[in-house]
């Protein structure tokens, strides 16, 4: 079973865009291969479109977080609020179905509570220069952990709801 076999690829749209509006989150909705099944983007910051643009940003930051953070929810089946490896906030909530993982749906882009982005690992990973990294980094907004609790409540209760319509149709 699949995402779109639950709901179609305009609901997960509309879902991420949701999350976003709600949140300011850079939103999306993952498979279970890691793939988002929509293109919707809208950034949370100017850091992440350029981190997401080069290669070995995207393969060894915003992936691999992608990657441990999808697995910790599969494996507790519960929500995950976690940082990448830049130092930004994700969280994540998991999609079951009858017991079965499909993927998960939330979001990143912020830096949580009294965290920073971490510069240093940003550098040495795509080469960006310092000062432009100074400046892209200056205005990650920020978002407090209650906060993140918040918005995977809601995110949890949106995934829910899609799962029960779902399960009613079936």
């Amino acid at each position: 079973m699949k995402l779109i076999d639950i709901a179609p690829v305009e609901k997960w749209l509309e879902l991420e865009q949701k999350i976003n509006e709600r949140s300011g989150l850079n939103a999306s909705v993952f498979d279970v291969q890691g793939v988002r099944i929509t293109e919707f983007k809208r950034w949370a910051n100017k850091l992440c479109p350029l981190i997401k643009s080069d290669e070995k940003g995207q393969n060894y930051i915003c992936a691999v977080a992608h990657q441990n953070i999808a697995a910790q929810a599969e494996r507790t089946r519960q929500p995950v609020i976690s940082e990448c490896d830049a130092g930004l906030m994700k969280l994540v909530v998991p999609i079951f179905v009858d017991g079965e993982f499909l993927g998960v749906a939330g979001g990143c882009g912020y830096v949580l509570g009294n965290g920073e982005v971490d510069s240093f690992m940003v550098n040495k990973t795509i080469g960006i220069d310092k000062e432009k990294l100074k400046d892209l980094s200056a205005d990650v907004p920020v978002m407090t952990m209650e906060q993140a609790k918040t918005h995977t409540r809601y995110i949890r209760n949106e995934v829910d709801q899609l799962v029960k319509a779902f399960e009613k149709m079936a």
